[in-house]
C-alpha cells in the first residue's frame, strides 16, 4: 500500500467502494487524513463497514467541511449528467479527484524523481502496461504494475527510486487527476469509446491529450488522426516527445514498424531493434504498436539493444488476448476473448490464417459487418451466445457457419473441423467480438472457459 501522507490531517470523503475506492481510503487513513466512506449500494457499505472504514451517510451529510472528495472512476462526473455526489461536492465548493490523483500528490511530497510510466489509448493499454514493466524489470528495476488493468494504485508500494510505477489510465482515471505528471506519458491510440460518459469525441480526446500533455516526456503513436492532431501540438510547444508509426515507417524521428522489425529512426537513418517474428506473444500490426511504444517509454534505456531484444522475446503477454493455449496435434488454439467489439476482434483476424472462429456473445453497435473483408481469412464460423442469429445474417454466404450455442459445444466442432485442415497450422480462435455478458460475468471469465475445454480437448489423444 502507498499510505497518502499528504493528506494527512485533511477530512476527506470517499465514495465508490469498488477495490480503488476502498484501498483510497485505506490509503488515506494510514497517511493520517479523517476519512468517511459512503457508496449508493448496500453491499458495498457493509464491505467496507467490515474492512473497518467509517460510514457516513453522504446522501443528508453536509459536504462543506471536507477538503476533497474521492470519487471512484466508475461513478458519472460530468456525463450523461453528473452523480447526485459531484453535484453535491460541486456546490460545496469541494475539490472532486481520483486514486491516481492521490498517488501524484503523495509522490510529488516523497520522490517526485522516482519513475512513473502512465499509459492510455482506446486499445492496446494493459498489453502495453505489462510490457513495459517487463522490459524495466529486464533493466534491473523493482516494477510496480496497476491502475486499470487491475491492482488499484494504491495497493502498489510507495514511489521510491530503482522503482517504476507502470500504470494504465483510463480516461475516467485521467478526468480525476488534475495534476498527473508521469515521468513517461504514452498515447497509443484515440478511437470513440465510452462517448456516454465524455459527452463528445472532442471531450474523450481531450482528455486523453492531457496524459501526454503533462507528462515529462511523450510517446504518440502517429497512428490515427486524432493522435497526430494531438503530436503537433506538442511538437509546436516544443514538448519533449517520440513518436510511434506502424503505418509511416518513413518518419524522420521515431520508432516504427517494418514489416516484423522495429527501427529507431535517427535524422532519416534506420536503426535496428528488434524483429518481432516469431514472437506470440507480440503477434500481429497491432503488438507492433504496443512493443515500439514500450521501447520508447524506456527512455535512454532502449538504446541498450541486446537488452531490449532479450526482454520483448521473454514477454509472456497477458491472458485472453491473443493467448495461446496450446496444441492438440496440428490445431492451435488462441484465447482472444478480450476482443469484446469488431474493432479488436479484427487485429486477431488480420494476425492470423486458417481461422476456426468461434464469436458471439451480446452484440454492439455495429455487430461484426467491419470484419466482412477478413471473412476469406475464416474457414469456418461457430455461433454462440445472443448474437448468433444477428451475426449468422451478416456472414450469410460468405463463409460456412454453425450454431453453437455455447463455448464448450463450439470448442468441439471447430477442433474436429480443424483437424480436418489440410493446412500445417490451424488455429481454433476464440475471438468473440461481443460482451460477454450474456453467458459470462465478463470476458475474463468467458477466456477462463475456452481454456478449460481447450486445455481438455488437448489432454486428449487426437483421433487417427
Amino acid at each position: 500500500m502507498t499510505p497518502i501522507t499528504s493528506f494527512a490531517g485533511k477530512r476527506v470523503a470517499v465514495f465508490g467502494l469498488g477495490a480503488s475506492g476502498r484501498i483510497s481510503a485505506e490509503a488515506l487513513v494510514a497517511g493520517g487524513a479523517d476519512v468517511v466512506v459512503w457508496d449508493d449500494h448496500r453491499r458495498a457499505r457493509d464491505k467496507a463497514a467490515g474492512m473497518g472504514l467509517r460510514l457516513e451517510d453522504l446522501v443528508f451529510g453536509d459536504l462543506s467541511g471536507f477538503d476533497s472528495l474521492i470519487l471512484a472512476p466508475g461513478v458519472p462526473l460530468t456525463h450523461p449528467t453528473p452523480h447526485w455526489i459531484v453535484v453535491k461536492a460541486q456546490q460545496a465548493g469541494v475539490e472532486i479527484i481520483g486514486d491516481i490523483e492521490l498517488f501524484c500528490r503523495e509522490r510529488a511530497k516523497i520522490a517526485p524523481k522516482s519513475a512513473f510510466v502512465a499509459i492510455t489509448g482506446t486499445n492496446g493499454k494493459s498489453t502495453t502496461t505489462a510490457l513495459v514493466a517487463h522490459l524495466y524489470r529486464c533493466f534491473g528495476y523493482e516494477a510496480e504494475v496497476g491502475g486499470n488493468i487491475g491492482t488499484p494504485i494504491l495497493a502498489l508500494s510507495p514511489p521510491a527510486p530503482g522503482r517504476v510505477h507502470v500504470i494504465e489510465c483510463s480516461s475516467f482515471q485521467i478526468d480525476l487527476a488534475p495534476s498527473l505528471n508521469a515521468s513517461f506519458g504514452v498515447l497509443l491510440n484515440v478511437t470513440p469509446d465510452h462517448l456516454d460518459r465524455h459527452g463528445s469525441m472532442e471531450n474523450y480526446a481531450e482528455i486523453k491529450e492531457r496524459l501526454v500533455a503533462q507528462a515529462d516526456h511523450a510517446v504518440v503513436c502517429l497512428d490515427d488522426e486524432i493522435s497526430i492532431a494531438i503530436a503537433e501540438r506538442l511538437r509546436k510547444a516544443a514538448k519533449p516527445v517520440t513518436f510511434v508509426s506502424i503505418n509511416n515507417p518513413m518518419i524522420p524521428d521515431g520508432i516504427v514498424l517494418e514489416e516484423t522489425r522495429l527501427v529507431r529512426r535517427v535524422a532519416g537513418r534506420s536503426l535496428p531493434i528488434a524483429d518481432l517474428a516469431g514472437i506470440a506473444s507480440l503477434r500481429g500490426r497491432h503488438n507492433g504498436q504496443n512493443a515500439a511504444a514500450a521501447v520508447a517509454a524506456l527512455g535512454p534505456h532502449g538504446l541498450d539493444i541486446a537488452t531490449v531484444q532479450t526482454g520483448l522475446a521473454s514477454f509472456p503477454g497477458l491472458p485472453h488476448r491473443l493467448e495461446e493455449i496450446g496444441r492438440r496435434g496440428k490445431v492451435l488454439f488462441i484465447n482472444d476473448s478480450k476482443a469484446t467489439n469488431s474493432d479488436a476482434a479484427e487485429k486477431a483476424l488480420l494476425s492470423l490464417t486458417d481461422i476456426y472462429w468461434i464469436l458471439g456473445g451480446r452484440a454492439k453497435h455495429g455487430g461484426i459487418e467491419p470484419l466482412r473483408p477478413l471473412f476469406p481469412k475464416v474457414v469456418k464460423a461457430y455461433l454462440v451466445g445472443e448474437a448468433a442469429e444477428v451475426f449468422a445474417r451478416t456472414i450469410g454466404e460468405a463463409i460456412p457457419y454453425e450454431f453453437c450455442g455455447t463455448i464448450d459445444k463450439a470448442v468441439e466442432s471447430a477442433t474436429r473441423d480443424a483437424e480436418r485442415s489440410a493446412t500445417d497450422m490451424p488455429i481454433v480462435l476464440l475471438s468473440p467480438a461481443c460482451a460477454s455478458f450474456d453467458q459470462f460475468s465478463d470476458f475474463e471469465k468467458r477466456g477462463d472457459k475456452f481454456r478449460e475445454v481447450a486445455l481438455a480437448k488437448i489432454a486428449e489423444q487426437p483421433k487417427a
